[in-house]
């Protein structure tokens, strides 16, 4: 988890698991006249359906009146809340163990034998480390290398 969301993420995740939606990931683009500050949620795993429009609408005014009384955010923002889509987000372990099988790409916070993007099928993860099966090689990298980390949509 970015070290600079700890208290987003602490501050909504109640909100959003009390409504029954998982808090997946949160972007947060500071700017003095246009930030934004994005949620994506989705439904538990083994939920049936995906999230709508009006999942993301209750999840918003929660959050809005949330930000209006604790004010965790400076500056001006615009809020949105959205699903994870099928590029969705992989942040937690639950959520890679979730997608095991799926293809990924993996950014790490600092270079690995020269590399910091990696592209592979997600073979399995631990709290210590993740296997990706790439086109020449299984690779294993440490779970606390990874900056960022996107399920790649088949078709």
């Amino acid at each position: 988890m970015r070290r600079d969301q700890t208290h987003l993420w602490e501050l909504f995740e109640p909100v959003v698991s009390g409504m029954g939606f998982e808090l997946i990931e949160i972007e947060h683009f500071p700017n003095p006249k246009h930030g934004v500050l994005r949620l994506y949620i989705d439904k538990p795993e083994g939920s049936e359906g995906g999230i709508v429009v009006d999942d993301c609408s209750a999840v918003s005014r929660q959050i809005s009146a949330l930000i209006d009384v604790e004010d965790p955010v400076s500056g001006q923002f615009n809020l949105e809340v959205s699903s994870p889509g099928m590029d969705r987000p992989l942040r937690r372990l639950k959520d890679f163990q979730r997608f095991t099988g799926s293809l990924v790409k993996l950014k790490t916070v600092m270079p690995l034998e020269g590399q910091r993007n990696f592209k592979g099928r997600l073979l399995e993860a631990s709290e210590e480390s993740l296997t990706i099966e790439t086109d020449e090689e299984e690779l294993t990298l440490p779970m606390s290398a990874i900056d960022k980390a996107r399920i790649v949509p088949e078709y």
